[in-house]
């Protein structure tokens, strides 16, 4: 879609809010809390969470970290996009949607409160049992601390910032201290951030389908020798078999040989091009599905993983 930049505003230090709207002023496709859309500019796609209350059909708001690591994305949103520009943007997608919950807990780093923002809305439209916790270096570091401290649900947020030694200290060991079969935790933030929350809730015995993560950037892991050397993959549809080298990815041979497939972050992040898997068994290397539905070995993220089988069979 093509949208029209209606608003753009400081958050905190390198933290900036965009607002987008359709240039003819109509409703958007609605989203769900934890969503978020492909964002393209100065030739690439960046996936950036929806903050907003998914009961605005009106606008998209996003935050956006400038990155000084970025490959461009963050850098060009930050410098170059100007209140009246348009650009085009992808609809939403959720791979990171609430679950049915007697209780929530949503737990956020930096900017990963951008999702856990939009989903604390959403809880308190539905008169739900939830807390926010929101974990920043220093408040001048902290996007939407004010309209936290302004929203409905104040009194269940805890904010906690590393620079104030007399503030509040976040514990991840208390804060999930007592798994209960109805209670689920969504977490979201740096990587570093984010595995040690997710090592709390292991110690503490959180099941690994209460846990819910989504991950900007997708962790260092260590990669399976075996699976990283060459191996085929077979599209079902035609019994065509092309070898994916091991410095290649899936996606870039395949797209070399006219089979596209879609793709987003590049990462294993966002989901775009997520394929079946007919035979075969990958090697993982994403940041996106459960341990579960990485165990069912029948999809995977062509864009990064690889295969422990001499041959991948894809649903294509």
């Amino acid at each position: 879609m093509e949208v029209l930049v209606t608003g753009k505003r400081s958050e905190a230090a390198d933290i900036c809010s965009i607002e987008f709207r359709l240039p003819d002023g109509g409703a958007l496709p609605e989203f769900s809390a934890g969503a978020h859309i492909d964002v393209h500019i100065d030739g690439l796609v960046r996936q950036y969470s929806l903050c907003n209350h998914p009961r605005e059909r009106e606008r998209y708001v996003i935050g956006v970290l400038r990155d000084p690591n970025s490959k461009g994305g963050s850098v060009a949103l930050h410098e170059k996009l100007r209140e009246g520009d348009r650009v085009r943007v992808g609809m939403p997608r959720n791979l990171f949607p609430l679950a049915p919950a007697g209780r929530t807990i949503l737990i956020a780093g930096g900017i990963g409160v951008t999702p856990i923002l939009c989903m604390a809305e959403q809880l308190a439209d539905q008169g739900a049992d939830f807390e926010l916790h929101y974990c920043a270096r220093s408040r001048t570091a902290a996007a939407f601390v004010e309209r936290i401290a302004q929203s409905r649900f104040a009194s269940r947020a805890h904010c906690y910032f590393d620079d104030e030694p007399q503030a509040l200290r976040f514990v991840a060991d208390e804060v999930l201290a007592s798994p209960t079969h109805d209670t689920h935790v969504y977490v979201c933030g740096p990587t570093g951030f984010m595995d040690h929350v997710l090592d709390a809730a292991a110690r503490k015995g959180w099941a690994d389908d209460y846990v819910h993560r989504e991950y900007f950037k997708a962790p260092e892991t260590a990669a399976d020798e075996a699976a990283s050397a060459e191996f085929e993959v077979e599209i079902a549809s035609s019994g065509k078999v092309f070898t994916i080298p091991a410095d290649r990815s899936v996606v870039s041979v395949l797209a070399d040989n006219g089979v596209y497939i879609a793709t987003g972050c590049d990462q294993g992040v966002c989901g775009t091009c997520l394929t079946g898997v007919v035979e075969g068994v990958p090697e993982h290397r994403d940041a996106l599905m459960s341990a579960a539905e990485r165990a069912a070995n029948n999809q995977f993220t062509p864009c990064c993983s690889r295969s422990k089988s001499r041959r991948l069979v894809l649903d294509l």
